[in-house]
């Protein structure tokens, strides 16, 4: 039976620059895994359901369209996996104007029911300059504070993720100029 890895982190630690690093040594090292971006197979559905026509206008949705589409996307990356090892690419948890939506709430984790969950991390003051030098999204502007308090409501969520489904938490960091570090740590718990 195949690994299944949540990584998550808030938007702009750069999980998905770290998660791609790890699948290009892995794959030299004859170890495959699929990624799978949990937001991207949410905004497909939703796309087709003409709800909305970016990602970023996900987030603003009404909690219990998320929640549909959440139930979705569970159902068809858990039909996909199979054995293989698969890298669920996603979020702890989603910053709403209404407040905090777990990323992975139960009726997910019991159709995923991954492994490990990691969540990327670095320091809100570096998380905060990657936000303003990415054009290509139009992310929410926060401050250090509010960075800050996101990732720890996602360590608290994930400890919850363990609790259900008995997996495993790591912490990846993604510093500034020290990436391969943060490959280096993605890829000895893929292995």
């Amino acid at each position: 039976m195949g690994k299944k890895v949540v990584v998550t982190g808030v938007p702009g630690v750069g999980k998905t620059t770290v998660i791609n690093g790890a699948m290009e040594r892995l794959a030299a090292e004859g170890v495959a895994y699929k990624a799978v971006n949990f937001g991207t197979f949410m905004f497909e559905v939703a796309k087709k359901e003409n709800l909305v026509s970016d990602r970023d206008e996900m987030r603003k949705l009404e909690k219990d369209v998320q929640k549909r589409l959440q139930q979705a996307a569970a159902s068809g990356i858990a039909a996909m996996s199979g054995d293989a090892n698969i890298i669920i690419d996603t979020h702890s948890s989603v910053k709403t104007p209404t407040g905090f939506l777990a990323g992975l709430p139960e009726w997910v984790l019991r159709e995923l029911m991954p492994d490990i969950v990691v969540l990327v991390e670095t320091d809100p003051d570096q998380i905060l300059m990657r936000r303003l030098g990415d054009a290509s999204r139009a992310r929410d502007m926060e401050g250090y504070r509010a960075i800050a308090e996101h990732q720890e409501f996602n360590r608290a969520v994930s400890a919850a993720y363990a609790m259900y489904t008995g997996c495993t938490i790591k912490i990846v960091r993604n510093e500034n100029f020290l990436l391969e570090q943060g490959i280096d740590d993605l890829v000895s718990v893929l292995r």
